[in-house]
This record gives C-alpha cells, sequence and structure tokens, in this order.
C-alpha cells in the first residue's frame, strides 16, 4: 500500500517548494507580518496539492476584524498543513517542537508561539500567548495536550484555556472578549474509499512513532482527504467558568469529529 517511489517523489516536491518560497516569505515578513501571514497560507495549501491532501470544508472560519483563537483536536503533525491552509493564523505548540528536524525551523519562521505545558510555567506561558493576541495575531491551539491515533478526542486541559480570559481592545474601542472558535478535523478517505478505524492511525502520529518513518510512510500512501468542521464562536463571556468553556469546546470538536468519521456532515 506504501509506494517508496510515491514517498521520495512527494518529498522532493516539498523540499523544493520549501526553498523556493522561503526567501521570498522572509522578505515579506520584513515588509508586512499580514501579508506574510496570507502568504504562509498559500504556501500549506501548495503543499497539500504536493503531498496528495484534498480538503473538504463545512463552515467557514471566523476570521473577523481582530483576532480569534481557534481550537481544535490533534491527530498528528500533518494537522499543521490542513489547519495553516484554511486560516491565517498562527499556531501554539509545545517547546519540544521548535527543534524538531526541518518542522521545527519551518514552525520558527512561520511565528509559532511555543510554550512550556509544565503546570509552573502555565501563567507565563498565558502572558505569552495574550501578548501575540494583543499585537494582533489570530492563533491555533490543540488543547488536547498531545496528539492521538485520530479514532478520538482526548480531554481538553482548560488550563490551556486561560487565554480566552483575554480581552481585545482597539483604538477609540470597549474591550471586547476574545472569539474562540471550535475546529473538528478527520482523515475520512484514501483514494475516494473510507478510511476504517484501522487504517486511520497511518495518518495519525503519537506515541513512540518516529517522525521520519511517519513522514515516509503518509507521502507513499494514495490521495487523501481530510475534513475540518468550524463550529460557531463563542466567548468565555458565555459560560460560567473556563472550564465550563472547554468542556462546550470538546462537545462541539468531539460532536464533529464523529460526524465526519461517520460520513454524515
Amino acid at each position: 500500500m506504501v509506494s517508496p517511489v510515491l514517498a521520495l517523489a512527494r518529498f522532493l516536491a516539498f523540499s523544493l517548494w520549501t526553498l523556493l518560497l522561503v526567501p521570498p516569505y522572509l522578505l515579506l515578513r520584513l515588509i508586512s507580518y499580514s501579508l506574510a501571514g496570507r502568504f504562509v497560507v498559500g504556501y500549506w495549501r501548495g503543499v497539500m496539492r504536493l503531498i496528495g491532501f484534498q480538503v473538504v470544508t463545512h463552515g467557514r472560519p471566523a476570521i473577523s476584524e481582530g483576532p480569534v483563537l481557534f481550537v481544535a483536536n490533534h491527530a498528528s503533525y500533518l494537522d499543521i498543513i490542513v489547519l495553516g491552509g484554511l486560516i491565517p493564523a498562527c499556531f501554539v505548540a509545545k517547546a519540544e517542537v521548535a527543534g524538531w528536524p526541518g518542522f521545527g525551523f519551518l514552525a520558527r519562521i512561520a511565528r509559532t508561539v511555543f510554550v512550556d505545558r509544565r503546570l509552573s510555567a502555565t501563567a507565563r506561558e498565558r502572558d505569552s500567548v495574550r501578548r501575540r493576541l494583543e499585537s494582533g495575531d489570530s492563533l491555533i491551539l490543540f488543547p488536547e495536550g498531545t496528539s492521538n491515533d485520530g479514532n478520538q478526542v482526548l480531554p481538553f486541559k482548560s488550563a490551556l484555556l486561560s487565554v480566552a480570559e483575554t480581552a481585545l481592545s482597539q483604538k477609540g474601542e470597549a474591550a471586547r472578549p476574545l472569539p474562540v472558535q471550535p475546529v473538528s478535523l478527520a482523515y475520512t478517505r484514501l483514494d475516494g474509499l473510507p478510511l476504517g478505524r484501522a487504517l486511520r492511525p497511518y495518518f495519525a502520529w503519537y506515541g513512540d512513532m518516529t517522525l521520519a518513518g511517519h513522514l515516509f510512510q503518509v507521502l507513499g500512501l494514495g490521495r487523501v482527504t481530510i475534513e475540518v468542521m468550524f463550529h460557531p464562536p463563542i466567548t468565555l463571556a458565555d459560560f460560567s467558568s473556563r472550564k465550563d468553556l472547554a468542556a462546550h469546546c470538546h462537545t462541539q470538536v468531539a460532536g464533529g469529529v464523529a460526524t465526519l468519521l461517520a460520513g454524515r456532515a
């Protein structure tokens, strides 16, 4: 099922595409972060085409006049390619990602917010994320805290959603609550055929899997369909506590994943 020839061809195409686009992106960053952000979306869309990803969306990202916090489930580093091609936003990732070969470099130049997820560092990292939101950046957060096999959605860590307490303000306007939009993502088809429970972990990256081995496997498979569902945005003001907000987001995301995997979207 895995074609080494296809995997090599896709890896070379991805590498060439990246080498061609990184220099103009770095130049664009010196001119405008906003333009650079849109350039990154185009880059990830190109990556998706080159590696055989077809994305189907349900709903739309709540891109408004100000920053939005997108909250999504997390099965793999591949989620970054998919969501990066749909949403003009920066990712929030654990600090270890910065050291990954290749992907760490891409994450750093794409202005990813790296956080230390130890409990002792929660307040410091929350303030770091808040500063990015206040500067105008929308962010994508994976509140499960880790990836899984793609067949489930792990509980959300409410501490990671503490940044939702941020009130945003623009010149001459009163502060407004930060919009939070739940997002469900599922790998649903391979070459047009439904992905069963046994095949879905081919695209998930978890446990003791090696990055290089997993990437080679994914690139050697056929054409993959990924479905993304954008749920209605909410704010912390709609709930009595941060834990209630986290529970609502988890219910929305998990329900969306179940719907997508069942083919009922």
